[in-house]
């Protein structure tokens, strides 16, 4: 659409799932595109978009992270949209991870975007009307079994977004999130093929959202391209839900409804 046509986009984790799945839909629609990821430009690139500006960097490594997003940002001339999609996923309870786990995982999913924003934000304040969208989760809104340490993680990111906002958009930055539900990425096929049934956890992953079945990547592409877009020019500090009506909606038991 025209209204993604020459923005220029830097993408965290952008050479697999929903990240990918967001580069190839701004690259489609135009927009120049840059993937931040930490894999092998090797097994990336051929994934990705042609013309992609590809950068490696660990988000955890501060000077990797400041280097690529100053390489990007030249390869791009500029910066108007940033999409911290990097993370990783824990599973279990409060008690399932020790000290080393929790930090590593709030290193990445939080402090990560906090390094990658801060180098990205000179470019963004340069640009006409910039946006960032974070990848957050229903996991920050909703209590979910077996997912303290990840649903913590979220949660830092939703109180972020919002701080974020409040802070930038008097430079004309407008910082957004989006809230998928259980979609459908490499990440949720490992975690699945490492349960002790993954059909039937599959199942019940799929059963818990009103819709029946997962979310695609695609479907949470579409809703990062809308808040990144200039016609959501008053949207800013919100978190759009993709999650199938898992957030707000309380359907009845088939069951239930049958008798």
């Amino acid at each position: 659409m025209e209204e993604l046509a020459g923005l220029r986009v830097l993408v965290t984790g952008g050479a697999s799932g929903i990240g990918l799945a967001t580069a190839r839909l701004f690259a489609r629609r135009g927009g120049r595109v840059g993937v931040l990821d930490q894999l092998d430009p090797e097994d990336a690139v051929s994934a990705l978009p042609p013309e992609t500006a590809y950068v490696r960097a660990d988000v955890t490594d501060g000077s990797a992270v400041e280097h690529a997003v100053a390489e990007a940002v030249a390869a791009l001339g500029g910066l108007d949209v940033l999409v911290n999609n990097a993370g990783i996923g824990a599973a279990g309870g409060v008690e399932a991870s020790d000290d080393a786990e929790w930090m590593r995982v709030l290193d990445v999913n939080v402090i990560g975007l906090v390094r990658v924003t801060r180098a990205a934000l000179p470019a963004l304040r340069r640009s006409n009307g910039a946006a960032i969208v974070n990848t957050c989760s229903i996991a920050a809104t909703a209590g979910l079994q077996n997912r303290a340490l990840y649903s913590a993680s979220k949660g830092a990111v939703l109180a972020l977004t919002r701080a974020m906002a409040a802070d930038l958009v008097g430079s004309g930055i407008r910082v957004n999130a989006v809230n998928p539900g259980t979609v459908d990425t490499p990440w949720v096929d490992r975690l699945l093929e490492a349960s002790r049934n993954p059909d039937a956890e599959r199942a019940a992953l799929m059963a818990r959202q009103p819709h029946a079945r997962l979310v695609s990547a695609d479907e949470v592409a579409h809703a990062i391209a809308y808040l990144a877009s200039p016609h959501s020019g008053s949207t800013t500090g919100t978190a759009l839900a993709v999650d199938g009506g898992m957030s707000g909606l309380r359907l009845r038991s088939p069951t239930l409804l049958q008798t």
